[in-house]
């Protein structure tokens, strides 16, 4: 596993520095890279996708545990970085296990790259990741809501990110991300990651999670439905949910189901809980 001192090394010899710009804070505690593959449960065979692999210092200890590893960097020198490195770590008639996607990793803030996608081909896959700070919400977002074979996800984010995935209704962090994740998934933390994990240090602390994806998710179209309808009512937090919503709905409707018997217009949707958001995205076109 990479040092501080070789990750330096590495590029030093290129004439490379991280990029702030690119949120390019490099995970070097190795008791954290191991407890993020470890949170993975990885077992030989089985795809990984990483994004921001920056020198490659987890893909190397994900390759080394016999996975399928593919690797989404933008950064150009990066890549160049990689696109040299990891292969040769392979024996022969393994290097199909690594697979690099120099692009965004994602087309726009709801899509995965199109490169991304064909690489992974609908396969059943886990995300294993130091996360770009900057990627990490539109990533784990469009993965919940889009890619049902995405089973989990062992990353590291800010610790900010972590308490709006985990947030419950009428908590200052509670939003739509956290609606999304409660139907979607399972979420837990798992450590903390304290500036000094990272090189170079970021100004905040980090959390490594675990999102496992549930069983009994609804399906696409549903959690677009409701995520969509979380965004639109959350926009404005303190707006109650009669004006927020208009017109249109049928209250009496929506109090003679189950869970939904309280709700009222005068409400805010900050009160809602994911499966009163989930029961009133069914009645609202």
């Amino acid at each position: 596993m990479q040092t501080l001192t070789r990750i330096k090394e590495l590029l030093d010899s290129r004439g490379l520095r991280p990029k702030r710009s690119l949120g390019q804070n490099f995970l070097t505690d190795h008791n954290l890279l191991r407890k993020l593959a470890d949170a993975a449960d990885l077992a030989p065979g089985q795809l990984v996708v990483e994004v921001g692999p920056g020198t490659g210092t987890l893909t190397e200890e994900l390759l080394d545990r016999g996975c399928e590893v593919i690797v989404c960097e933008l950064d150009d020198a990066l890549a160049d970085l990689l696109r040299e490195t990891l292969p040769a770590r392979l024996p022969p008639g393994e290097t199909h296990r690594f697979r690099l996607i120099h692009a965004d990793c994602l087309a726009d803030k709801h899509t995965l790259a199109p490169a991304l996608l064909s690489a992974i081909a609908e396969r059943p896959f886990k995300l294993v990741a130091n996360l770009p700070y900057g990627a990490a919400t539109p990533l784990i977002a469009a993965l919940l809501t889009d890619h049902p074979h995405c089973g989990l996800m062992a990353v590291t984010i800010q610790k900010e990110l972590g308490d709006r995935l985990t947030a419950g209704p009428g908590s200052r962090d509670y939003g739509p991300l956290a609606v999304l994740a409660a139907l979607s998934a399972n979420v837990s933390r798992v450590a903390l990651a304290p500036p000094g994990c990272f090189w170079p240090q970021p100004d905040v602390t980090s959390v490594l999670m675990l999102i496992t994806r549930r069983p009994d998710a609804p399906a696409r179209a549903e959690l677009r439905r409701v995520s969509a309808l979380a965004r639109r009512l959350m926009t404005n937090r303190r707006k109650q949910l009669g004006s927020a919503i208009g017109p249109g709905l049928n209250w009496s409707a929506l109090n003679a189901l189950a869970g939904c018997e309280s709700v009222r217009p005068t409400d805010r949707a900050e009160t809602l809980t994911p499966e009163q958001f989930r029961t009133l995205a069914t009645l609202i076109e």
